[in-house]
């Protein structure tokens, strides 16, 4: 921490005797910046060979890469969050990266997903800041792709578990690749840091027999059906 007597606040108005963190922004508006300080990555990855049927011939894969953060808003209320999803965007390519390396490359993969746990120093909406750069993340990557990114987020200590909702990557509506794959980091969040996930697999369920929309049957025009 940096001591400072004055801070600006985002309505222009100075406070007097508070502490200015290293994360602090720039008082002008346009040329605001934030750093998120990378603390760790974590990689996890499964193959399914059944789930109580038959074993099948292709274990299905499933990979989640989650990066531990400082969470530059912890313990204040900044009404302007926005800017600060731009900045998230050269991490979520670099973590969209190392998620397809996990799987040899993007041959195969048609679901995906991402989430958010932030720390308790920080709230809700602080999670809300990957909607956008998480889903261009991985978007840019795997290139076509028209289906909505799912997501989920929430508030919690260190250890505390995120279910990563996965859906099929051009239909909304294939029933077979609705999926959670649940992850944690044993020592993250602490108060003032955000855990950020993405996640991706190959394949549906293994055992999937819901009926519906099939992955055959996919036109790819509306990122539904």
């Amino acid at each position: 921490m940096t001591r400072s007597p004055t801070i600006r606040l985002s309505d222009g108005r100075l406070r007097r005797g508070q502490d200015c963190a290293t994360f602090a922004l720039p008082i002008e508006k346009e040329t605001t910046t934030v750093t998120f300080r990378l603390r760790k990555l974590i990689l996890v990855q499964d193959d399914i060979h059944h789930d109580g049927g038959a074993d099948i011939a292709l274990p299905r894969q499933r990979a989640a890469v989650l990066a531990v953060v400082a969470n530059p808003f912890a313990g204040r209320y900044v009404e302007d969050l926005q800017p600060a999803m731009e900045d998230l965007k050269p991490l979520a390519l670099m973590m969209g990266k190392k998620l397809i390396a996990a799987f040899g490359g993007s041959e195969g993969i048609d679901s995906y997903g991402k989430g958010a746990l932030v720390g308790i120093n920080g709230e809700l909406e602080h999670g809300a800041l990957w909607h956008a750069p998480g889903g261009y993340g991985m978007r840019t990557l795997l290139g076509e792709s028209k289906a909505i990114v799912p997501s989920a987020k929430k508030v919690g200590t260190a250890g505390t578990t995120l279910d990563l909702p996965l859906a099929h990557i051009n239909a909304a509506y294939v029933r077979s690749h609705f999926d959670t794959m649940t992850v944690m980091v044993p020592d993250g969040p602490k108060p003032d840091e955000i855990v950020f996930a993405l996640c991706m697999a190959k394949g549906p369920r293994v055992h999937s027999r819901m009926g519906g929309l099939e992955a055959h049957e996919i036109k790819g025009e509306d990122g539904l059906r």
